[in-house]
C-alpha cells in the first residue's frame, strides 16, 4: 500500500529544527559577523540562502523513487572518490582552518566529503541488500566495504578531517551492526580502531594537544583548553531558563566561531536547561520517525538506506554535544540542522528527503 503524502511528521520536525538554527546562528554570530564584516546578518544570510535551496532539493528528493539509487549507487561512490581527491590538489582545493577539504566558490564554500558520507550509505545499503542472506554466513563477503571505508577515511585524514572520517567508519558499522554481521568482528575491529587512532595521534601533534587538553583543559587554558573552557562557560550559568535570547556573554569574542561546531553552548547558555530539551526532544522526534519508516517499509534496500542516513545524523549530533560538554575531545563536528554551514545542511536535507520519499512506500 502506497501512501501520497510523505510523513508530516518528520518534516515539520525538520524544518522547525532548522528554522531555530538559523534564529540562533543570528543569535550567536552577530556580535563577531559585525566586526568582521560590518554586517550583523552575514552568516544568517549565508544559511538562510542554504536553508531555502536545501529545502527546495529535499522536496524534489522526496519524489524520486528511492530505488533509483540502487541503480546509481557505484556512479555516486565513484564521482564521491572523485571529489576527494580533486579537493587535495593545490589550486582545486581551498584551505579553511587548517584544512584542504573546500571547494572555494566565491564566499561560500563546499565540503566534498559531505557528499560523501550520504553517497557511501548508499553504496553500502546497495552492497548489504544484495548479500543480505549470504554476509552473515561469510565474514568475507564484508571485505569490500572495509577496503572502500578505509580508503575514504584515508582520503579524508589527508585533508585533514579526523571528525567526519569518524562519523562516516562509526555510520558504516552501525550498519553492518544491523545487518547481523558476528560480534566478534566488532571487537576485532575495535581494537584495530583504537590502534589506528593511537597511530593518527602520534603522526599530528595537534590531536595530541587536544587529548591533553580534553583531560585538563586548564593545562592551557589560553591554547589548546581555551575552546572547551569557553563552552563549559557557556553552559554553566545557563540554569532552568537560560540567561534570555540574544543575552549570551560567551560569544562576545570568548567562545570562538560560537556558529559552528559549538552553537550548543549558545543554545545553552541563552535558554538553559528548556533548550537542551527542545533540541533533544526534536532530535528523538526525528530518530523516532526515521525508524517508524525503516520498520514499516517492506523493502530491505530502504531500511538500509533509512537506517544508514539517520545513524549518521545521530551519531553527528551526539558527537557534538559530548564534544560541547567536554566528554570528548574537540572534533571539529558541526550539529546537524543548527551549525552554520552550507555544505552539512545541504546534504543533510538531501539524506531526509531520500527518508521522506521511502515513507511514501508503506506496507
Amino acid at each position: 500500500m502506497k501512501s501520497k503524502l510523505f510523513d508530516r511528521t518528520l518534516f515539520i520536525a525538520v524544518i522547525t529544527l532548522v528554522i531555530f538554527g538559523i534564529i540562533m546562528i543570528y543569535s550567536s554570530s552577530y556580535v563577531w559577523a559585525s566586526y568582521k564584516y560590518n554586517d550583523a546578518l552575514k552568516y544568517v544570510k549565508a544559511q538562510s540562502l542554504f536553508f531555502i535551496v536545501g529545502t527546495i532539493i529535499m522536496i524534489i528528493v522526496s519524489n524520486i523513487p528511492y530505488k533509483d539509487y540502487y541503480n546509481k549507487a557505484n556512479m555516486i561512490l565513484g564521482v564521491c572518490f572523485l571529489l576527494l581527491i580533486l579537493v587535495l590538489i593545490p589550486g582545486i582545493g581551498t584551505i579553511r582552518n587548517g584544512a584542504r577539504s573546500w571547494f572555494g566558490i566565491g564566499s561560500f564554500g563546499i565540503q566534498p566529503s559531505e557528499f560523501t558520507k550520504l553517497g557511501l550509505i548508499i553504496f553500502t545499503a546497495k552492497y548489504l541488500t544484495k548479500n543480505d542472506k549470504k554476509i552473515k554466513k561469510s565474514i568475507f563477503l564484508i571485505v569490500p566495504i572495509f577496503i572502500i571505508t578505509i580508503l575514504i577515511f584515508g582520503l579524508i585524514m589527508l585533508q585533514p578531517d579526523f571528525g567526519t572520517g569518524m562519523v562516516i567508519i562509526c555510520s558504516i558499522m552501525a550498519l553492518l551492526f544491523i545487518a547481523g554481521i558476528n560480534l566478534k568482528l566488532f571487537i576485532n575491529v575495535g581494537i584495530l580502531g583504537l590502534i589506528g587512532i593511537a597511530f593518527l595521534i602520534a603522526m599530528a601533534p595537534y590531536r595530541l594537544m587536544r587529548i591533553i587538553s580534553f583531560l585538563d583543559p586548564w593545562k592551557d587554558p589560553l591554547g589548546s583548553g581555551f575552546q572547551i573552557i569557553q563552552s563549559l562557560y557557556a553552559i554553566g550559568p545557563g540554569g532552568l531558563l537560560g540567561m534570555g535570547f540574544g543575552k549570551s556573554i560567551q560569544k562576545q569574542f570568548y567562545l570562538p566561531e560560537p556558529q559552528t561546531d559549538f552553537i550548543f553552548s549558545i543554545i545553552s547558555e541563552e535558554f538553559g536547561f528548556m533548550g537542551i530539551l527542545i533540541v533533544s526532544f526534536f532530535f528523538g522526534l526525528i530518530f523516532y520517525r526515521s525508524m517508524m519508516i525503516a520498520l514499516n517499509s517492506n523493502d530491505i534496500f530502504a531500511k538500509y538506506l533509512v537506517f544508514g542516513i539517520i545513524f549518521q545524523i545521530i551519531f553527528q549530533a551526539t558527537l557534538n554535544l559530548m564534544v560541547v560538554v567536554g566528554m570528548v575531545p574537540v572534533t571539529g563536528i558541526t550539529l546537524p540542522f543548527l551549525s552554520y554551514g552550507g555544505s552539512s545542511l545541504l546534504i543533510t536535507l538531501t539524506g531526509i528527503g531520500i527518508i521522506l520519499n521511502i515513507s511514501r512506500n508503506y506496507k
